[in-house]
């Protein structure tokens, strides 16, 4: 793994969601000297997001698709 011990840390939280049901929230914190290594930093182009995103349509064939995968890794 790229990262040393203490360079990435993560945290989760659990409740209940508007419609009831528990839910789970993770976030994931990465130090930034680590990501800097690997060539990620402020600085690089890719860094800020210069194009509009997907289509709605693009997102929600990528959740039928995983539904999909998920449901017959079950079967199977």
């Amino acid at each position: 793994m790229p990262f040393g011990a203490g360079e990435v840390r993560w945290d989760r939280v659990c409740g209940p969601g508007a419609d009831g049901h528990w839910r789970a929230w993770v976030t994931v914190h990465v130090d930034a000297g680590a990501l800097w290594r690997l060539g990620l930093h402020p600085g690089q182009p890719t860094a800020v997001v210069d194009c509009p995103s997907p289509p709605g349509w693009w997102h929600a064939a990528g959740e039928r698709y995983a539904l999909r995968c998920s449901a017959e890794k079950s079967v199977s």
